[in-house]
C-alpha cells in the first residue's frame, strides 16, 4: 500500500510537467556531477552482465547510459508518465527498447509487479518519499547485489531551501513535498537489510553511496 496516495499522484503531475525540459537539459549537459559520482561507485562495483532496477527513472538516461555500457536489461519505474514516455521514445532511439520495461506508478504500490534485480539505483527519490524507511525496506529487498543511491546531505540550507519549495507547493495546490532523511538512519536501514557501504562521495548538496551483499 501505498505510503501516501494524494502526495504520490501530485508527485506524478509535476514531475510529468518537467519531462521534456529534463531530457533537453541531459542532451545538452550530461550527467549531473552526483550522478557521475554515482556511475564511478556502479563501476566499482560492477554492473556490466546485470539485470537493472530503476525507481524512479525519469526520462531514462541513467539506465539507459548503463546499458549502452555493458548492463543485460532494465525496468524503470516513475510516479510521471511523461517522464516514462521520453524514456521509450529515447529507448527505441537507442535501440534499447528491447531490452527496457517502463512501469508507471508509485515503486511501494507495484511491488508484486516487478521483479528483483542484480542492481537497484535510487538517484534523488529518496528525498521524495516521507516515509523513507518504506521505500528503502521495499527496495533492498528486491536486490540481490548492488544497491545505489543518491539523496541529499543533512544540512540546514538544503533544509530551508525545501521548506521554501513546500510552500511554492502549497500555494500552486500539489500535495508533493521533498524530504532530507536523515543520512545515519538511512544507512542503518540498508546496512539491516545485509548491505556494506563500499563506496561514497558527496557534491555541495548531494550523498551518493553505493553499498554491496
Amino acid at each position: 500500500m501505498s505510503c501516501c496516495c494524494p502526495h504520490s499522484k501530485s508527485g506524478g503531475r509535476l514531475f510529468s510537467f518537467f519531462a521534456r525540459s529534463y531530457r533537453r537539459r541531459f542532451s545538452k549537459k550530461g550527467f549531473e556531477p552526483s550522478q557521475l559520482q554515482l556511475i564511478e561507485g556502479l563501476e566499482q562495483a560492477g554492473y556490466k552482465d546485470a539485470t537493472l532496477l530503476e525507481v524512479g527513472s525519469g526520462v531514462g538516461y541513467l539506465h539507459q547510459t548503463l546499458l549502452e555500457q555493458g548492463a543485460k536489461s532494465a525496468i524503470g519505474i516513475d510516479l510521471a508518465p511523461d517522464m516514462l514516455k521520453e524514456a521509450e521514445d529515447w529507448a527505441k532511439e537507442k535501440n534499447l527498447i528491447d531490452r527496457t520495461e517502463y512501469i508507471q506508478g508509485d515503486f511501494i504500490e507495484l511491488l508484486d509487479q516487478v521483479e528483483p534485480a542484480e542492481v537497484t539505483v535510487l538517484d534523488k527519490v529518496v528525498c521524495c518519499y516521507p516515509h523513507a524507511e518504506l521505500l528503502i525496506n521495499h527496495s533492498t529487498a528486491k536486490t540481490k547485489r548492488v544497491y545505489a543511491l543518491t539523496y541529499p546531505r543533512d544540512r540546514w540550507f538544503t533544509k530551508v531551501a525545501i521548506e521554501i519549495m513546500a510552500i511554492f507547493l502549497k500555494l500552486s495546490g500539489s500535495d508533493f513535498r521533498a524530504f532530507v532523511h536523515n543520512p545515519d538512519d538511512i544507512e542503518r536501514w540498508i546496512t539491516d537489510a545485509g548491505f556494506k557501504k563500499v563506496f561514497q562521495k558527496q557534491t555541495f548538496i548531494w550523498l551518493s553511496q553505493i553499498y554491496i551483499k
